[in-house]
């Protein structure tokens, strides 16, 4: 699945996007942000605070108990504000 990060995440991960293939233990997004913190440190500190991170799957948002299953893409925000 493409996995697309924005704002902070991606400056902290160092990449706008990229394809992953968790393992199928995998299921929703809060175990898909455990599974990528695992990746690395750079990881690690993008989603140190995942509760804060907003998710999009196939751009509808979702909560983190969402299943990831059969999703083409799934993207990650911090909050927005308006203005």
């Amino acid at each position: 699945m493409k996995v697309k990060y924005f704002a902070w995440v991606r400056e902290r991960i160092g990449k706008a996007e990229e394809t992953v293939e968790p393992p199928a233990s995998v299921r929703t997004v809060e175990e898909l942000i455990a599974w990528l913190s695992g990746q690395g440190e750079a990881y690690a500190h993008a989603f140190e605070k995942p509760k804060v991170i907003r998710t999009a799957i196939d751009h509808a948002h979702v909560k983190a108990d969402a299943a990831i299953a059969g999703a083409r893409e799934i993207a990650f925000f911090p909050p927005m504000t308006g203005g």
